[in-house]
């Protein structure tokens, strides 16, 4: 496949999707944010890998139930194209690409994708990668969690950033929040996860990381919000890419993604299957 290179009125003009982590605690509502994407929701398809989807119930959203890892691999390459740099037969090949739209059926168009939970998928990862040989020694059969986790690192930031191709649409991700104190009453707050090493790439990848979760603003009272950056008096996990954010937004979905974005993506469509 050739390349060439894009003029600046062209890489202008091209609509953009946001790719975005929101981590919060267990029950702040990170599932519901996805009632708030307003007019999107008609061409969103929520990813659900945690069975979790009784705050939505009521909302008419396509939806894909993913239950194990090479599922989620179908999706990302479906989303993002195939890959042309790598081997004709391997993960995110074009071959892959071909039979992923085979087995997903006749393809739909969407342009946010609603991942509930990255904290779900990081579990399938590695539930995969601990069956492979690789977790397995070869001396003693028995198995081996450095190998497992090594593998299972690969896998997920190979995934991630697959995704991170899919220019012209919107990626939420959804993750739990866990704080973590350590040994000398330091605490930590972050994204909880299988293994280390994605977590510590994950911001590296996604454009925006932001925490949602209740704030006390002084007045006594907790209020949701998102933290969008840092640093911030809360400690939290944030980061903003695109520079358009203030530290403390209003947690609505639909409006974040049309502030990150001068224009809602649009046009060339991304196209994937429904599995309701």
């Amino acid at each position: 496949m050739s390349n060439k290179i894009i003029p600046a009125t062209d890489c202008t003009a091209s609509p953009r999707g946001a790719k975005a982590l929101i981590v919060g605690p267990t029950g702040v509502g990170k599932t519901s944010l996805l009632g708030t994407l307003g007019d999107l929701l008609s061409s969103t398809l929520f990813v659900d890998t945690e069975a979790g989807d009784l705050a939505v119930q009521d909302l008419a959203v396509d939806t894909f139930r993913p239950r194990t890892w090479p599922q989620c691999r179908d999706l990302a390459v479906v989303l993002a194209g195939p890959n042309p740099a790598v081997p004709a037969d391997a993960v995110y090949s074009q071959e892959h690409y071909d039979a992923a739209i085979a087995e997903l059926g006749s393809p739909k168009r969407y342009d946010t994708f609603f991942v509930d939970s990255l904290t779900a998928v990081g579990r399938l990862c590695f539930a995969w990668a601990s069956q492979q040989p690789e977790s397995f020694s070869e001396r003693s059969g028995k198995r081996d969690l450095r190998g497992a986790y090594g593998l299972h690192a690969r896998e997920m930031i190979a995934w991630l950033m697959h995704l991170q191709q899919a220019r012209e649409v919107n990626v939420v991700f959804l993750g739990i929040l866990e704080t973590v104190t350590d040994d000398y009453n330091r605490t930590e707050h972050r994204l909880q996860l299988e293994g280390a090493r994605t977590s510590r790439e994950l911001p590296a990848v996604v454009d925006q990381v932001i925490t949602y979760n209740w704030i006390n603003f002084g007045d006594g009272a907790l209020t949701r919000a998102f933290i969008c950056t840092t640093p911030n008096p809360w400690q939290y996990p944030a980061k903003d890419r695109s520079g358009r954010l203030e530290q403390i937004e209003e947690p609505h979905l639909g409006k974040l993604l049309a502030k990150l974005s001068a224009k809602s993506p649009g046009g060339n469509f991304v196209e994937l299957v429904a599995a309701q």
